[in-house]
């Protein structure tokens, strides 16, 4: 069987005592395993990392850049296989693992600017013969600890920002699919960053803790759900490292009557059930305004959804593949049940799904279900599946209530053509990331992704001149260089506004 061990300099030290098996979710079947370390694992990587940041972060931003320039070369030349890795262990289909990856490289495509970004402040004549000026300098060693849903994007998200501003960067990948974020550093190093400067450690929660607990790793960014967030911003500030943890969400799409629904048709079957659903910016509960925006979205939903298809993961027909373990398809069909109970309306049930030739995969059909209320516990919390809820609304000021109101706040979206409803939707929505007739609102690159509430926990948020600031300190310097004389004319005075 496969076995995926840890990348860092010198290998782990011997047979790892514990494993994790990695399905297939397209056959049901364990296809390897990955060692879980632990801290005298993590160690051996910090120990790498200490000798070489020093170095690294005194090179030459440019020849940093160079370096994160072949890097995405070399990404991009290898993408095809990257994505055929991506979609055996995940589950989603290739076509959804290149988006992954590329919307990873878009940020690496950032970090290629980082002279640019990198250029401090400077204030000449701040007092007599006193100038001021500021930089910003590495933290040191940064770690990642990142969700299986996208093994590619996020992993890519946090340290290309954090190398690229002379940080050494520790990934603690999921688990799950931790095959791409090894091949990612190797292709680091083949890029000529130094031995060292990107390690990938496997782990569980003994890994996670270690982690958090390291005394010599500064910063730390988390994707995953929202009480491991909490958990890992609680400890890790308590520890005083800087810390970013974003959790879950249940983003809401806004139908109002004057949205072109056969759009938002479209757009709902791939947000909601792109991917199966597993992705903290899938668009999982639509609320249409009005009886009858409804009904006649429900109308055009049922055949829309009736004609995906879901399929294995190298079926480039398919819309979507299977969830990524056996236990995340039971948990999620439990969320459907719990639904049903609640009194939801199963108006298309995935439930018992099964592919022809491939029956013991983790396929979930796409499910409808209207009638949900925000008193029901599976609105309330993350169905994280190729699930749609219709909440549906009375009017305008309820809509903007249901996201405003809602535990998470990662993202939404609003469905019209007025102008003026979208405007102030946008401006008294209490959620992070909005998009206007846009189902998922996932920023570019040059702007930054954060959520709000139980979504996001700390102050700065991912990539972008945000994930800048994040991975870096600002060091200010008040300079004044003597004239030599003897007299104190040139003593030192504070600047003042006077």
């Amino acid at each position: 069987m496969r076995q995926v061990d840890h990348f860092i300099v010198g290998g782990a030290g011997g047979t790892a005592a514990r494993t994790h098996q990695i399905w297939n979710p397209s056959t049901g079947e364990v296809q390897a395993q990955v060692a879980l370390g632990d801290a005298a694992v993590l160690q051996r990587a910090v120990d790498a990392a200490k000798q070489v940041q020093p170095a690294w972060a005194a090179t030459n931003p440019q020849k940093r850049a160079r370096v994160m320039f072949e890097f995405k070369r070399l990404v991009e030349a290898n993408k095809q296989a990257l994505a055929e890795l991506l979609a055996s262990e995940h589950g989603k289909v290739v076509e959804d693992a290149h988006g992954d990856i590329q919307r990873g490289l878009e940020v690496i495509e950032y970090a290629c600017g980082i002279p640019e970004a990198l250029k401090g402040e400077y204030t000449p004549g701040a007092g007599p013969g006193i100038d001021v000026y500021s930089l910003r300098v590495p933290l040191g060693i940064g770690a990642g600890i990142t969700p299986f849903n996208f093994p590619a994007m996020i992993p890519m998200w946090m340290f290309g920002m954090a190398i690229a501003a002379g940080n050494a960067f520790i990934l603690k990948p999921s688990e799950r699919d931790p095959s791409v974020p090894v091949r990612l550093a190797e292709l680091m190093l083949e890029a000529g960053a130094p031995e060292g400067v990107l390690q990938v450690v496997h782990g569980d929660k003994e890994m996670v803790d270690a982690i958090l607990d390291h005394p010599d790793i500064a910063g730390i960014s988390f994707v995953g759900s929202s009480d491991v967030a909490q958990y890992i911003y609680g400890r890790g500030t308590a520890g005083g490292k800087r810390v970013q943890a974003f959790g879950g969400a249940k983003n809401h799409g806004i139908v109002l009557p004057d949205a072109d629904l056969d759009q938002v048709v479209n757009d709902l079957a791939g947000a909601a059930f792109g991917s199966a659903g597993e992705r903290c910016m899938a668009l999982p509960v639509v609320v249409p305004v009005g009886e009858d925006t409804a009904e006649r979205l429900k109308e055009k939903l049922i055949p829309a959804i009736h004609a995906l298809r879901v399929g294995v993961s190298n079926d480039p027909e398919a819309h979507y593949g299977p969830v990524v373990t056996p236990e995340h398809k039971a948990r999620v069909e439990q969320w459907i049940s719990t639904a049903e109970a609640e009194g939801g309306e199963i108006v298309i049930d995935g439930r018992g799904f099964t592919l022809q030739g491939h029956e013991k995969g983790f396929f979930i059909g796409p499910t409808l279900i209207d009638h949900v209320t925000p008193q029901m516990t599976s609105y309330q919390e993350e169905i994280f599946g190729p699930v749609l809820q219709i909440v549906r609304a009375r009017d305008f000021e309820e809509a903007l209530r249901l996201p405003s109101e809602h535990q998470y706040g990662n993202g939404v979206a609003i469905f019209t053509r007025n102008g003026h409803a979208a405007r102030e939707f946008a401006a008294r929505v209490n959620v992070g990331m909005v998009g206007i007739n846009v189902p998922i609102p996932v920023p570019v690159a040059y702007h930054s992704f954060g959520g709000w509430k139980r979504s996001g926990f700390g102050d700065t948020d991912q990539y972008g001149m945000e994930g800048l600031r994040f991975w870096t300190r600002l060091k200010k310097v008040t300079q004044r260089w003597p004239d030599g004389g003897g007299d104190g004319s040139n003593a030192f005075i504070i600047p003042t506004m006077g």
